[in-house]
């Protein structure tokens, strides 16, 4: 996937849905994987021709997992002048060694983003751009059906009242498989996650379920992800 291919479908996906105003001060939520990795690229070389003009500023929550090493990330945005901050927190020891949580994901999660939504406060910003990719939506929706028993998948745009923060996807047209093209042809080094769960997950599970059907049935998650788009699920609509 070429630089060119990812910042078409990053800009249409800004401007279906308005994600971008004149002088927005926006973050990037920077894990180090491949999909944070592409965004931030993608963001910087945007914010060089976007009509509206915008900050950027690149924050890690940090969980406290040895060997969690963002030297990687760290290299990427002095390359690209983009503003880095690393947010040191004990999340990993409070819901593995003190909670135990058998289903950690969803603790650690809710704490990551608290953290991230702290530190874009005090950086004065006012939106977060985070790495969710297509197959992202596609899989989140089966995991709110099967394991929630109801219909429903993150939007495009969110919005945090009590933070005045809007959460934007601008990678929600860009399929997995294209960031990981895209990250592998460019040499890009990315973050290694020390998550003692990671690859073991609800999502990981999913992931696999949905690659079966497109095996059974052609462009499974395509049509799937079409049929969200042209819903009426909070924050989609027939563009």
């Amino acid at each position: 996937m070429t630089l060119q291919r990812l910042l078409s479908h990053v800009r249409r996906a800004i401007d279906d849905y308005s994600m971008i105003e004149e002088n927005d001060k926006i973050a990037i939520g920077l894990s180090g994987g491949k999909d944070s990795l592409a965004l931030l690229i993608a963001m910087k070389h945007l914010q060089r021709f976007y009509p509206k003009k915008f900050e950027l500023h690149a924050i890690t929550v940090s969980l406290g997992f040895d060997g969690f090493d963002t030297t990687p990330a760290e290299k990427i945005c002095n390359e690209l002048e983009v503003p880095y901050t690393v947010v040191k927190t004990d999340i990993g020891q409070v819901v593995f060694e003190e909670r135990k949580e058998k289903n950690p994901c969803s603790l650690c999660s809710k704490m990551r983003k608290g953290s991230l939504n702290d530190e874009l406060v005090n950086l004065n910003c006012n939106k977060v751009a985070l790495g969710h990719n297509k197959d992202d939506v596609v899989q989140t929706f089966f995991l709110s059906l099967v394991y929630e028993g109801r219909i429903n998948t993150f939007s495009p745009v969110t919005y945090l009242d009590r933070k005045n923060i809007h959460s934007i996807r601008p990678l929600i047209y860009v399929p997995e498989k294209d960031i990981k093209d895209f990250i592998a042809s460019n040499g890009i080094q990315t973050v290694k996650n020390p998550c003692p769960v990671d690859g073991h997950t609800k999502r990981e599970t999913m992931k696999q379920f949905i690659y079966a059907q497109n095996e059974t049935f052609k462009d499974f998650d395509t049509k799937v992800f079409s049929a969200i788009k042209s819903s009426h699920i909070r924050g989609w609509s027939d563009i």
